[in-house]
């Protein structure tokens, strides 16, 4: 029988997500508050980042995707900054149209990524919303103290690397709100679905944390967009980036697209989404970089190199490219 004792919010964290909860500075779910403590050495660092439905994700997205989406979102920030996953909080604001069977899913979604990235819950809140549903995220991981890789910190001459492909989850985007494009754009339909799930489901690169921390004289994730992103990175260090577009890495499904529209390429470069990482690095950390993305098994390709200037030129055939949004932004 039900504690009657117990609120029905209370019963609610109790059935879904105190499972969730392993880590003993948890504490169960049942105070105000959690406890953690850095491994020795170590600085805590700290991101937030969350989505809300009808503007990250779509409404009738499945709710272990919503949470897993929410989850990786802030995984992307710290593998950028060469982190290690501590642990995270969620607050969750839930319409009046969220039942016991969705936040069910949710919870499992949220449980299975929390062991997958060893990133576990260590507490929240949630209210009702007479609006859209809305998942913030709050995560917390360890560096070695003083060492967090920072925005501010790329020089002139470092290489350029960004890992995995860039422009999929833009694309796919546009192709959930028509998807006619899919046959407009000459795309398989595994073409699609890779697009289509690229948006849907980030892959955070916190296998590469380590090689991050150790190699990177700066880096950022990209959320916003290449370009928006690099340029965020030279207006903090106080630099200039070169990027050779034949350079970036693109996957079949967007190299199809842009062959069947070129202007397709703006989207790709300048869209949101990607959660890769884009990384400055001293050319006698190269190698050894890419030997430890190929070890952890994380594609990564030098796209261009920082120079004494300001801002991001993205230069294709000899010419500079010139972006009408050159960042995604939500104002």
């Amino acid at each position: 029988m039900p504690n009657r004792t117990e609120s029905a919010e209370d019963r609610l964290i109790a059935r879904h997500f105190r499972p969730l909860a392993k880590n003993p500075g948890a504490l169960g779910l049942v105070d105000d508050a959690a406890v953690i403590a850095p491994p020795a050495g170590c600085d805590v660092v700290l991101t937030t980042d969350g989505v809300i439905a009808g503007v990250h994700v779509f409404p009738e997205d499945a709710p272990g995707d919503v949470a897993r989406k929410a989850l990786r979102m802030n995984l992307s920030d710290l593998a950028a900054k060469g982190a290690t996953p501590l642990g995270f909080l969620i607050s969750l604001a839930l319409p009046g149209s969220i039942d016991d069977g969705w936040l069910a899913a949710f919870a499992t979604g949220l449980g299975a990524d929390a062991e997958r990235y060893g990133c576990p819950l260590l507490g929240g809140d949630t209210d009702r919303t007479p609006g859209p549903l809305s998942v913030s995220i709050a995560a917390f991981g360890a560096v070695p103290n003083g060492k967090m890789v920072r925005r501010a910190t790329a020089k002139a001459g470092d290489r350029i690397v960004v890992s995995g492909t860039i422009g999929d989850a833009a694309l796919g985007v546009l192709l959930r709100r028509d998807q006619s494009l899919a046959k407009r754009w000459r795309l398989s339909d595994a073409m699609s679905t890779h697009l289509r799930e690229r948006y849907l489901l980030p892959q955070p690169r916190n296998a590469l944390a380590c090689a991050v921390l150790q190699n990177a004289s700066a880096a950022i994730d990209v959320s916003d967009g290449l370009a928006g992103d690099l340029a965020k990175l030279c207006r903090a260090s106080g630099v200039a980036a070169e990027i050779d577009v034949a350079r970036v890495p693109l996957s079949d499904a967007v190299r199809a697209a842009i062959a069947a529209d070129p202007a397709i390429l703006e989207t790709a470069l300048s869209g949101g989404d990607d959660y890769e990482i884009v990384a400055t690095l001293p050319t006698d950390k190269l190698a050894t970089f890419n030997a430890a993305a190929r070890a952890a098994g994380v594609a990564v390709s030098e796209i261009g190199r920082i120079a004494v200037g300001e801002g991001a030129r993205f230069v294709r055939d000899g010419k500079a490219l010139h972006f009408a949004q050159p960042s995604y932004s939500h104002f």
